[in-house]
């Protein structure tokens, strides 16, 4: 009887380290989700040069998924817009240094446009866009990328992912667009060859 009181507390020392352990040593990538985006003008000009007004609004949620470990930046967290495969804007979306503490949910608010800004589309990055016109609705990428760090963990970590967007224009005209949420999808961490 003595000596099984005498391994429980042995026993759950050793689970508890064991819990711990595996809580520091393996991070989980974070979840990175568009809320809610809307584009109030979405304008190309071809002359002179192709250029591209806009303007873009969108709420991006980035989760720390890991219950133990915070996360902090190593490098800034940028979002690249694209149209087409091309990237027509980036913008910084938290800085180096910003710590994201475990379970916790930042939301980011990115209001962005430009009257004209130069934009190399092509002639099929031209003609995808007047398809879409015709439609009203945009195919539009939000590309996320930085470089996180995980406490007590000496390894840096690439954060990229992709939110694929379909927006309508808005208008006064017409009635209010909902938007449905979008799971952006992350690239899978590569591991180091040695």
């Amino acid at each position: 009887m003595q000596v099984a009181t005498s391994v429980l507390p042995a026993l759950a020392a050793v689970i508890i380290i064991v819990v711990m352990v595996a809580a520091y040593s393996f991070a989980i990538q974070p979840s990175i989700t568009v809320e809610d985006a809307s584009l109030a003008r979405f304008a190309l000009a071809t002359t002179p040069t192709t250029s591209l007004g806009y303007n873009l609004s969108l709420r991006l949620v980035v989760r720390n998924r890991n219950w133990a470990t915070t996360m902090k930046n190593t490098e800034p967290l940028e979002a690249a817009y694209m149209f087409d495969g091309q990237q027509f804007d980036r913008v910084q979306v938290a800085d180096k240094g910003d710590k994201h503490g475990p379970r916790k949910t930042r939301v980011y608010r990115l209001v962005t446009g430009q009257e004209s800004g130069y934009v190399s589309l092509g002639n099929a990055g031209v003609a995808a866009y007047k398809d879409q016109n015709k439609t009203g609705e945009f195919e539009l990428e939000v590309a996320v990328t930085g470089e996180v760090r995980y406490t007590l963990q000496l390894k840096k970590n690439k954060l990229a992912g992709t939110c694929k967007l379909k927006l309508k224009l808005d208008s006064p005209a017409t009635a209010a667009v909902v938007f449905e949420k979008v799971k952006c999808k992350l690239e899978k961490e590569k591991k180091d060859k040695e």
